[in-house]
């Protein structure tokens, strides 16, 4: 009896806890129905350190941040690039636009406060154009030797 009455407070407590872990719709229906800015085109190297053939996307990590400080982004990929093409960490310079949709001042607060989340905008980044570069390999290097 006492097993039982352990099971239904850790289960009572998991009901109110997953209560706390909702996001209201107020928020939910802003993130869903943001409106994005004008792209812009940003140009940065990095490599592809995941590839989801499924969603046609990729997870890359950039030698240089984006707009919001981070250095790994998801990218939609155009339907001209083939997941099957791709090599993970190998080094491409990606020219990428990036879409900006910003947030109420009220949803930042509340994302800051109730879920310690510093977020003031939702970005979403769309791949134009990728190129292979040839960073550090042993033929460049050799062929500036023998000049």
């Amino acid at each position: 009896m006492v097993k039982k009455t352990n099971e239904e407070k850790s289960s009572k407590k998991e009901k109110k806890s997953s209560k706390k872990d909702d996001i209201p719709d107020w928020v939910t229906d802003e993130i869903q129905n943001a409106k994005f800015e004008k792209p812009e085109e940003l140009k940065r190297a990095g490599y592809i350190l995941e590839i989801y053939d499924d969603d046609n996307k990729i997870d890359a990590q950039l030698y240089d941040p984006v707009e919001d400080g981070r250095h790994i982004v998801t990218l939609d990929l155009p339907k001209k690039i083939k997941t099957s093409d791709l090599e993970k960490g190998v080094v491409y310079e990606f020219i990428f636009d990036q879409h900006k949709a910003p947030l109420s001042k009220k949803v930042s607060e509340f994302l800051q406060k109730e879920k310690e989340i510093d977020m003031n905008a939702i970005y979403q980044f769309d791949l134009k154009s990728m190129e292979l570069l040839d960073v550090g390999s042993s033929e460049s290097s050799s062929e500036d030797l023998e000049e």
